[in-house]
């Protein structure tokens, strides 16, 4: 596993800590001057929640932490928290996630700013506390954004600017990363100057508050079926307005931080006649195997996505419209269908009138193991495809 510490100016005042993924989501929630946590505990998400308790009992955190009774309570107080002015983060993981399924559309429809860490891990049945996706894929259609990181620093820098770029176009936002291989691994990460942090990211206003002096609802039943629609409206549009901001906000980070984070990652793609699209801390693997492919002769790049909603049609298609063929490494599923983001990303080349195969590869469910001899059997099968596959 490599580090984003490689070819980066160290910040001015900034630290270094050797510190788990988790540990860095919460030193991203404490830069971030977030004022109120709720969580409930699950394996493997727990040890963000206790870094940040860790925090606030020793005063080096001015916030209030809520003790809650279960998942859905905890996302359920964080909204109330974000509505009457303060900014608010939590963390979960799996079932966790699943439980908090009815707070998570409310909070995106109400267009509430909050920035949620969920450690990537697999659905039971059966039971599992190893990583995947299905937790979070299972969310794409619920209004909120979501990113995926590849190591430890990135895990911080999204926390950061997950609230920059939400408390902007109003939508909650999901920063994703695996379970163990980045939660339990540590990694030497950047810690900023809170006084840049705070250049950076200022304080939290939301324009909607609610205030006793100037009562108000929300959430409230809308007097015409139009309005309703309106409102779904205008959420996609916040979406499609959030690739752009997101884009800007990060142009921003890199300045303030030194670290230059885009939407989709190309990796030897500029001349590559097979695109291998992969998401998450895999990413590094399947990197580390196509430099093995390159010094075999073989065309063979990577795309890695970060943003995965909004989906960024235009950036992948700008990535890949000189390739052959694209292999799409999913770690979930829909069920009855196959991948997921394979398809959504054959319909954005189909849109752009790009006749290019994609494989879609379903693999590294339930924390099964994404290595070189599986990757070598995937590019073996990817030579006999030359149409679209699930």
């Amino acid at each position: 596993m490599t580090t984003v510490m490689e070819d980066v100016k160290r910040v001015e005042g900034s630290e270094i800590k050797v510190i788990t993924g988790t540990g860095a989501a919460a030193y991203g929630a404490k830069l971030s001057r977030v004022k109120v946590v709720a969580a409930y505990p699950i394996t493997p998400q727990t040890a963000v929640i206790e870094y940040i308790s860790e925090f606030i009992a020793k005063g080096e955190m001015k916030a209030r932490y809520l003790t809650v009774e279960s998942e859905h309570s905890a996302l359920a107080s964080c909204m109330g928290a974000a509505v009457v002015g303060a900014r608010a983060f939590t963390a979960t993981s799996s079932q966790g996630l699943a439980l908090m399924h009815e707070i998570i559309i409310w909070t995106a429809a109400s267009r509430i700013p909050l920035v949620m860490v969920n450690v990537n891990r697999a659905l039971a049945a059966p039971w599992s506390i190893w990583t995947d996706t299905q937790d979070s894929m299972t969310q794409r259609d619920t209004g909120w954004m979501q990113v995926y990181v590849e190591n430890n620093q990135e895990a911080l820098d999204m926390v950061i600017a997950s609230y920059k770029v939400g408390e902007r176009v109003l939508l909650p936002t999901l920063i994703n990363l695996d379970a163990f291989i980045l939660s339990h691994t540590s990694e030497p990460v950047e810690i900023y100057p809170q006084e840049l942090v705070d250049e950076y990211l200022p304080e939290y206003n939301w324009p909607y508050k609610l205030d006793l002096s100037n009562p108000t609802a929300l959430g409230g039943l809308p007097p015409k079926f139009e309005d309703y629609f309106k409102m779904r409206i205008k959420l996609h549009k916040a979406h499609e307005k959030a690739l752009s901001v997101w884009e800007e906000e990060l142009e921003n980070f890199a300045q303030a931080f030194g670290r230059k984070y885009e939407h989709v990652q190309p990796f030897m793609l500029d001349d590559a006649e097979v695109a291998i699209v992969v998401y998450g801390a895999v990413s590094t693997t399947v990197k580390a195997f196509v430099k093995e492919l390159r010094e075999r002769g073989e065309k063979v790049g990577v795309l890695r996505l970060r943003t995965f909603r909004p989906f960024p049609e235009q950036r992948i298609v700008e990535a890949l419209r000189h390739v052959k063929k694209v292999a799409v490494l999913d770690r979930a599923a829909s069920w009855g269908l196959g991948g997921i983001v394979a398809p959504e990303l054959r319909n954005a080349l189909v849109k752009a009138k790009l006749d290019i195969p994609v494989i879609g590869y379903i693999t590294g469910l339930g924390g099964y193991e994404v290595n070189f001899k599986l990757l070598n059997l995937m590019m073996e099968d990817l030579t006999e495809r030359d149409e679209h596959v699930d």
